[in-house]
């Protein structure tokens, strides 16, 4: 019985004092593997003329279309549009080369967009020109109306109250431009510039000399159809800044990534369970709303001449939904639910 339990004591002892297992040796790891660097020879054609501006040798993979072609400070990177057909669409600024359908020899067609000039500026100078021009009528300056009514105020309520809305649109419009809007494009041809502002400039002198006009009349039905013109003036406003804060927030700043505008807790984003474009669909309201109040002509011109220009603009912008998102949802109208 001694002699087992000295065994057993001595074996206990001997496994304490083993040494432990030698650690295992680390797999070595896989030698790196150096990318491939694969350099394009680019040749780039005047899209009219055919006509060879440029061939660029040795040119990277990773390169983006937004990269300037000339050096010449007069063919900034704004003006220069490339595609890889002529009758194609231009290629964005954030497509890179090694993505693009073509060889190791690649053909782009360039054309000149002309002198730009940004949206922001284009913007303001729109919304400025209508807020002047409007309060010139309304103040009644001289060389306008006859001389017996320069500088000299309507007796009707509705034409303050006209003059107060409208002002406040633009205003209101300035102030998105300038803290709200993140626009995809940057720049647009100056030569738009014109086009756009002799729209709305003019179409405010129109407006405002018939409303502010010492002879207008008011509406038919009275203070209630002011009243309730009023109400729809004042909510589409609300709407359309609460539409453009939405999409505010779905775009990050520096980021192109395009995302589908949900409803938010907003009940005025609710909308965009129904419409696309609600921006418009509000914009709409806001002039139907202004065109009962002051139940004038002009204004009704300007406001079918809009819907016809938004509803182009809508359909396109809900193609462009349809086309990027295979979710996107089917319930939806590009501006006037169930409807349009």
């Amino acid at each position: 019985m001694d002699a087992l339990a000295l065994e057993a004591k001595v074996a206990k002892s001997e496994s304490a004092i083993a040494p432990a297992p030698a650690p295992a040796k680390p797999r070595p790891k896989p030698p790196k593997t150096t990318k491939r660097i694969v350099y394009f020879e680019v040749e780039i054609l005047d899209i009219k003329t055919r006509e060879k501006l440029l061939l660029l040798d040795k040119v990277c993979q990773s390169l983006t279309c937004q990269a300037s072609i000339f050096t010449d400070p007069h063919w900034y990177p704004a003006r220069q549009s490339l595609r890889l057909d002529p009758k194609g669409k231009p290629l964005r600024d954030e497509e890179i080369l090694q993505e693009l359908p073509v060889g190791t020899t690649a053909t782009f067609y360039f054309r000149d967009l002309g002198a730009q000039i940004s949206w922001g500026t284009v913007f303001l100078i729109e919304c400025i020109g209508p807020l002047v021009i409007y309060l010139l009528f309304y103040f009644r300056l001289p060389l306008i109306y006859t001389p017996k009514y320069e500088f000299t105020a309507s007796k009707h309520l509705v034409v303050h109250i006209a003059c107060v809305c409208h002002s406040f649109h633009y205003m209101k419009r300035i102030v998105e431009t300038l803290f709200v809007h993140r626009l995809s494009h940057s720049t647009m041809p100056l030569c738009n510039i014109f086009k756009n502002c002799s729209y709305h400039w003019c179409f405010a002198a129109w407006m405002a000399y018939y409303i502010n006009h010492p002879l207008y009349t008011p509406s038919y039905y009275g203070e209630k159809q002011v009243k309730a013109a009023l109400a729809l003036f004042l909510f589409c406003q609300l709407g359309s800044f609460s539409i453009h804060m939405a999409l505010r927030n779905l775009k990050l700043p520096s980021c192109k990534i395009k995302k589908i505008p949900y409803p938010t807790k907003n009940p005025f984003t609710w909308i965009f369970a129904l419409v696309s474009c609600p921006n418009y669909t509000y914009e709409l309201g806001s002039w139907l709303g202004f065109t009962l109040m002051t139940q004038c002509v002009p204004v009704l011109f300007f406001t079918v001449v809009g819907f016809i220009q938004m509803t182009v603009w809508s359909k396109g912008k809900h193609r462009s939904y349809l086309k990027e998102f295979k979710e996107y949802p089917t319930l939806r109208s590009p501006i006037l639910p169930f409807i349009l």
